[in-house]
């Protein structure tokens, strides 16, 4: 058996079959998909299709395809109802001006599933095929790819999880890959007003040489209480806190990065270690010079961020994430704190990276670091990527 060589010593073979095209027709009535499409929400409805592939000790990656959306048969016993052995990815899908669909910066996603499949015990798929077997879902689904005049797109969920009927802690022997698609609207209903944060000072989301980094259904199952206390205190999401040394500081707001931006015009953000190393975080930092920022990854105090929110020096907040994009923080509130950030609106330089963003996404800007990855032109036919 040939393959790459993983960090615990068990091999992962170089997959012998790649996705086959769909070849079932859609399910879904045209006039009931564009009712969908006119009010898409986030994640409350799903295409017609499906990614996937099974993978075994012996086999390495087989079964690969495309194929109409489907229920799965699990046993009682499957392990990943017990043990939780399990990762995902979050990426979009966006229409063009020429009406030809692309991905935007897949790869990052395709590293990071390899990163968080390692941390899981998962085996590792290998990024050409992941990136694959994303754009085979998007050519069979391309008719529930949103218009993109109210910035609306198609938001893909890979993910793997442990299949194998057994009640032990190990490694899975068995395991499913898939992917499933959902045309997305904006996923906080206040849009560009701003969000206000609930500082969580109690519930430790992750912590040094845990999962934080790994993009795994643990850690966002942690965060649902959380959240729901933060919706308790009237607020749209968590600010999590991770305690250091007796001292508090920030890690990650709810489901996305945090960033700061301050008025001598840095850009912080907390360093890695602990929180999942975004792909709009990247985004994000590799844009800052264009926008005369200095971007700065340092930890990031929870004292600090209040003080200085309160004494002007921080003049924007911002968080980012595949979902939200960038999304404006203009209040935090806690256990005896209440600060507004500046005039509590979204700041202008807020609202230039977030348009910066978009604009790349949805081709209205020139891509002049090939982050834009088509998948179909303008006719609707494949984009010439190879597949």
């Amino acid at each position: 058996m040939t393959g790459s060589e993983r960090t615990d010593g068990r091999r992962t073979p170089v997959p012998t079959q790649r996705f086959a095209r769909a070849a079932q027709a859609a399910t879904t009535p045209a006039t009931e998909r564009r009712a969908i499409l006119a009010d898409p929400g986030f994640g409350r409805h799903f295409t017609d299709h499906m990614a996937r592939a099974r993978w075994s000790p012996e086999e390495g990656w087989h079964g690969a395809e495309v194929c109409g959306l489907r229920p799965y048969e699990l046993h009682p016993g499957t392990a990943v109802l017990h043990y939780a052995q399990e990762i995902f990815e979050g990426l979009k899908a966006y229409r063009q001006p020429d009406g030809g669909v692309a991905l935007f910066r897949p790869e990052l996603n395709a590293a990071r599933f390899v990163r968080s499949a390692r941390r899981l015990a998962l085996p590792e798929l290998p990024p050409e095929l992941f990136v694959e077997s994303v754009a085979e879902l998007v050519r069979a689904d391309a008719a529930w790819v949103p218009d993109p005049a109210t910035d609306a797109s198609l938001y893909l969920r890979p993910y793997m999880f442990a299949a194998e009927a057994f009640l032990g802690v190990r490694p899975a022997q068995n395991v499913e890959y898939g992917v499933v698609a959902s045309p997305a609207g904006p996923y906080f209903s206040a849009g560009s007003a701003g969000i206000t944060l609930w500082i969580d000072r109690e519930h430790t989301r992750a912590a040094r040489g845990g999962t934080g980094s790994a993009k795994c259904g643990g850690n966002y199952a942690a965060s649902l209480l959380p959240q729901a206390l933060a919706k308790q205190h009237g607020c749209d999401q968590v600010l999590h806190t991770i305690d250091v040394s007796g001292e508090t500081f920030v890690d990650e707001s709810g489901t996305m990065n945090l960033f700061i931006v301050t008025r001598d015009a840095e850009l912080v953000t907390p360093s890695l270690g602990t929180i999942l190393p975004g792909v709009t975080r990247d985004t994000v930092l590799a844009l800052a010079e264009a926008h005369q920022l200095q971007a700065v990854e340092r930890p990031v105090p929870l004292e600090e961020l209040v003080g200085r929110i309160d004494d002007g020096t921080i003049v924007e907040v911002f968080a980012s994430g595949t979902a939200a994009v960038i999304t404006s923080v203009t209040a935090l509130r806690g256990p005896g704190t209440r600060v507004a950030v500046a005039s509590g609106k979204p700041g202008r330089r807020t609202a230039e990276l977030r348009r910066h963003i978009t604009d790349l996404q949805f081709g209205r800007r020139p891509d002049d670091r090939g982050w834009s990855y088509p998948v179909l032109d303008r006719l609707g036919a494949d984009s010439g990527e190879p597949s």
